[in-house]
């Protein structure tokens, strides 16, 4: 290796809200998917997932409520597929691939919540995660 290059190591990788538990939830996710592989219902995923997280000792919620803010008010409310540690919204799917309107959904609940960041996870034919952040100063 050449003196004058610098090898960029994943310790390197820049900092974010909730990285370490975001890359714990991907690792249970992967865990699931290849223990499970592709063809179930997302209510199976969803309850296999929440197995998975109470085996790495993280607290988590299936179908929690959340409250949709609009302006200072309380305009509704929906169920996050699960809600982990109460930071960390994770929104399920078991589709061929993921589409702009998934990543739409978790983004919109993303700004109308407290919630700051989540993860779109896709136990489809090939396993596939996004990751969003919307940060609460800029709601």
């Amino acid at each position: 290796m050449d003196a004058g290059k610098t090898v960029k190591k994943m310790t390197d990788a820049p900092d974010y809200k909730c990285k370490e538990l975001t890359e714990k939830v991907i690792k249970a996710f992967y865990t699931v998917y290849n223990t499970l592989g592709y063809g179930f219902l997302e209510k199976v995923y969803e309850n296999a997932l929440m197995i998975e997280l109470a085996k790495m000792g993280i607290s988590a919620i299936a179908q929690s409520p959340l409250q949709v803010f609009y302006d200072g008010k309380i305009v509704g409310e929906y169920c996050a597929d699960i809600l982990v540690e109460h930071c960390l919204i994770v929104e399920i799917k078991a589709t061929k691939n993921l589409i702009l309107e998934h990543e739409a959904q978790l983004l919109n609940y993303l700004k109308a919540t407290k919630i700051e960041v989540g993860l779109l996870l896709n136990f489809g034919p090939k396993p596939e995660v996004k990751r969003k952040a919307f940060d609460n100063s800029r709601k």
